[in-house]
């Protein structure tokens, strides 16, 4: 089941299955519910006139959006070669606590078709194609969406006290194009490709799975909710596993595209 969210005339409106929910109707409120009560109350809504109006990020603004890292061996690889203090990602990899960290507030997250920026005071900067998992009051999983954790390598790389600066910053955080609703078991295998065109031409392709993960997901969300309460819910970016080479960085119009599972996001980059 595919939620989406709409910007239109009247305001910002709710969809399921192409087709409007009540305008009252908010993610926030949905998430307070278990999972096992959320799609019986979305079969009880009232359904309305097909969606229409540009799709925006499927979140409401007062929810935050959190991230792993280096839950990916090649994510280990890739900080190594930025870091001064490579042993340290190391250690990450193989401790039993992974790295959470704070990525966006939900106001400032860019939907699919919206720009997204690099730092004008960073000289290295890359797209990090994610599984984002999407995860009720109750912490249980519910399903997922596609992100962009846009990222700036250089200013991590000089000290990993900088990683706030080089991860949250205006038009760092991408997700959409909607909330597909299923069960956990459905998550485990999901493909993850990215495509970045600068000019009209493709200068980076790749892709893999999430099979590929050092961590379960729901590792990942034990930790995230062990200390941290979210009363309407949370979303939790799982760590990246395509990395362009060393000898890349985004540059202004270039075009990033992320497909996770069946959900796709596009953003031109601004600088």
């Amino acid at each position: 089941m595919l939620l989406t969210k709409h910007k239109t005339t009247a305001g910002v409106r709710w969809a399921v299955a192409g087709s409007f929910l009540p305008p009252s109707f908010n993610l926030g409120t949905l998430l307070e519910l278990p999972r096992e009560n959320m799609l019986g109350l979305l079969e009880t809504l009232p359904i309305g006139e097909s969606a229409v109006g540009e799709e925006v990020a499927p979140i409401d603004p007062g929810q935050e959006v959190w991230a792993a890292g280096v839950t990916y061996l090649r994510s280990r690889e890739a900080r190594r070669l930025e870091s001064t203090v490579a042993d340290m990602y190391d250690r990450v990899y193989e401790a039993a606590r992974p790295e959470l960290f704070f990525k966006s507030s939900g106001w400032r997250v860019a939907g699919s078709g919206t720009p997204i920026r690099i730092r004008a005071d960073s000289r290295w900067n890359v797209p990090e194609p994610e599984l984002v998992l999407v995860i009720n009051r109750q912490g249980e999983i519910v399903g997922y969406c596609a992100g962009n954790d846009v990222s700036s390598r250089d200013i991590e790389g000089e000290n990993p006290l900088y990683l706030p600066q080089a991860k949250v910053y205006n038009g760092s955080c991408a997700l959409g194009h909607g909330i597909l609703l299923c069960e956990p078991e459905e998550i485990q295998d999901i493909l993850i490709r990215l495509e970045i065109q600068r000019r009209d031409e493709t200068i980076f392709a790749g892709e893999t799975t999430t099979a590929t993960m050092k961590r379960a997901l729901s590792e990942l969300v034990e930790y995230l909710t062990c200390e941290l309460y979210f009363p309407q819910g949370v979303f939790l970016m799982t760590g990246t596993c395509l990395v362009p080479g060393n000898d890349f960085t985004l540059q202004p119009e270039d075009l990033v595209s992320i497909q996770v599972g069946a959900l796709k996001i596009e953003n031109r980059v601004t600088g």
